[in-house]
């Protein structure tokens, strides 16, 4: 284990264990728990009996944990820690097992006795789970004993908590299966989702071993291990495989203060993006926080310092800028806080505002010694900083050009746009059409009350290889933004967004695919926000149209066709549509753009690290992991269009 993850001192018995209240809303407003009960809520069920089992590996007590995918939806967690305390507790009268998988915010984190950090919901996870599952079992191994309990139909007892064995193990196994009654959509649990949680939770606290089977049918008995002694470090690398790096080495700093524990690690590459992902307590923090800001603040600070000193930056230089320094860097920043405090109800942003100092401290303090220990590598940095601080400078005067200056000034927006009248941004959409054909459909189809036109010439800068002030002069991205009008970067600002649907309609074919990647990237890389503010959709027009007689049908996908052709026999005629100029204004509207009648996809972004590495596989420089993921993917292809 990590030699920061120091064991815990004191004890760990039932008398550790606090309760504050009771569970009874848990059934009636699951969302309140798990934010949801479709896929991703079922999946929250996981993280948080993973979450327990990491926080007694954090506290220095177990440091394998396996996690098994059984038939029948049916999940298992172990862990070799100490086992659940197993003697009466002396404020339910009942055993600390059943007080704590039947009593909302009961646990070892709540007392500050048990547990120094700890992630999760804070204490809710095993019993939110119990009361969301048809049954969950406990098995308790400990002091040389096998203790077991069973709950039923949303954490109803069974049974009191009994003595089964004899073992020569610790730890505890949770077994579950999620209730359908409350999942409604979905039991089955995503290997894939899982698999990439597993190992982020692996590279997040190194020397943890975690395992994970898939027993289900047809799985072929999958089994994958994850281990980093590097922990973060090695996360790094992963995360820049498809990307050359500037310097070989990751740098990586740790530090403890005021029992805060601090890592850092980053590693730069020749790419234009900016890649930061911060957590605290293993959680990740989407909107970033102090601890980020004080990242942040000491790479810049650090950066300066050191080109100054070593007459790398001239007097007449304007000094680097948080941007110019970050220009192509991968970092992660994680902290473990013994009471992390959070913005807003979904811990996305941290606010503890003496992290902001201890990681300043830390990272900056040890960056520095790092680039006067390595000057190769220091040199090369400032000089990607300098680069960066040029095409900054270079791409100010192109970025004025992006900004709207009022609401009331019509002749900012770009001239082809074709606006609506509706000023509300909540009713407002805008419709990004591929070439003045399908534009000039769109325009005579709409309902130009709340509708508006973008047509795009040609396929739009692939940002991915392409420095600021490119893409800032690129005349297709220079209107879309000034038609969004809500600025980018440091400056976007969600409440100036002029609509509130973002529509990517492109052509059903293989450029239409294209063009709508190269929008996804640039939407991805600058404009992050409005994608997970859930403004952006993807049409769904036709793949085909059938005709019998005067009767007009519409076919979106080959099964749907294969239904249709079932319902109305034979005497079809079957056209498949190439591109969206082929509708006219009324089919158009009619199959794509009514709200009464046509199908919008909702872009999201479930793994913001995930998507950056398909964005960089499939638009950035590197050709081998684009060509093995074609190679992969192509069975999956069918009626392509050449």
């Amino acid at each position: 284990m990590d030699n920061l993850n120091t064991k815990v001192e004191h004890s760990y018995t039932s008398d550790d264990i606090q309760v504050l209240e009771g569970l009874e809303a848990v059934r009636k407003r699951p969302g309140m728990y798990i934010g949801s009960t479709a896929s991703r809520g079922l999946h929250h069920l996981v993280w948080e009996i993973v979450d327990n089992a990491v926080d007694e590996a954090l506290a220095g007590f177990a440091d394998t944990i396996v996690v098994t995918l059984e038939e029948d939806d049916v999940l298992s967690v172990l862990d070799n820690g100490r086992g659940i305390p197993v003697g009466v507790h002396r404020t339910t009268g009942r055993s600390t097992v059943e007080t704590i998988y039947t009593k909302l915010h009961s646990g070892g984190k709540f007392g500050g006795g048990a547990y120094k950090v700890s992630g999760g919901l804070h204490g809710v996870g095993a019993s939110v789970v119990n009361a969301l599952s048809e049954w969950l079992e406990v098995h308790v191994f400990k002091d040389g004993k096998i203790y077991f309990q069973r709950f039923e139909n949303g954490g109803h007892v069974t049974d009191e908590l009994k003595e089964i064995g004899n073992t020569e193990i610790s730890g505890t196994k949770v077994v579950f299966k999620s209730d359908p009654l409350i999942f409604t959509e979905t039991t089955h649990y995503d290997y894939d989702v899982i698999r990439e949680r597993l190992r982020q939770m692996a590279y997040l606290n190194k020397g943890i071993r975690i395992e994970l089977y898939d027993k289900r049918e047809g799985s072929e008995d999958k089994h994958e291990v994850y281990y980093y002694e590097g922990g973060i470090k090695e996360y790094i690398t992963y995360m820049n495989r498809n990307r050359t790096p500037l310097h070989e080495e990751v740098i990586y700093c740790e530090g403890i203060e005021d029992q805060i524990i601090a890592e850092i690690a980053i590693q730069y590459n020749d790419s234009y993006q900016t890649n930061l992902y911060s957590f605290a307590n293993n959680i990740n923090t989407q909107e970033g926080g102090t601890h980020e800001e004080g990242f942040r603040m000491a790479l810049t600070r650090i950066i300066n310092n050191y080109a100054k000193s070593e007459n790398l930056l001239k007097k007449d230089d304007e000094a680097f800028q948080g941007e110019d320094v970050r220009e192509g860097l991968t970092a992660i920043v994680s902290i473990k806080h013994p009471d992390p405090q959070y913005e807003g109800q979904t811990k996305t942003k941290l606010g503890n505002s003496e992290v902001r100092r201890i990681v300043s401290n830390i990272f900056g303090s040890q960056l520095e010694r790092f680039l006067m220990e390595n000057p190769e590598t220091a040199r090369l940095i400032v000089e990607k900083a300098s680069l960066a601080s040029k095409a900054r400078v270079a791409a100010k005067k192109a970025r004025e050009l992006t900004r709207r200056k009022s609401a009331l000034e019509v002749s900012s927006l770009p001239g082809k746009l074709a606006d609506c009248q509706s000023k509300d941004a909540s009713e407002s959409e805008i419709f990004l059409v591929e070439g003045n054909s399908a534009g000039g459909s769109a325009k005579n189809g709409r309902d130009s009350r709340f509708q508006a036109i973008l047509p795009l010439r040609g396929k739009v800068l692939n940002v991915e290889k392409a420095r600021m002030h490119r893409i800032f002069e690129n005349e297709e991205i220079r209107s879309m933004l000034t038609a969004f009008g809500c600025g980018i970067g440091d400056e976007l600002d969600l409440e100036k967004l002029r609509y509130h649907k973002i529509v990517l309609m492109t052509d059903a074919d293989v450029d239409g695919a294209h063009i709508r990647t190269l929008l996804l990237t640039f939407l991805f890389r600058f404009l992050q926000p409005v994608i997970e503010g859930g403004y952006v959709y993807f049409a769904q027009p036709p793949l085909y149209k059938v005709t019998k007689g005067r009767a007009v049908h519409y076919a979106y996908n080959d099964a749907q066709l294969e239904e249709i052709k079932k319902e109305l026999g034979g005497n079809l005629k079957i056209d498949r549509y190439k591109g969206l100029g082929e509708m006219d204004a009324d089919q158009l509207w009619e199959t794509t753009m009514n709200p009464a009648t046509r199908t919008l996809v909702q872009v999201t972004i479930d793994d913001a690290i995930d998507a950056d590495h398909v964005f960089d596989m499939l638009m950035g420089d590197d050709v081998e992991p684009r060509r093995e993921f074609i190679e992969t993917n192509a069975q999956y292809v069918r009626n392509l269009d050449i």
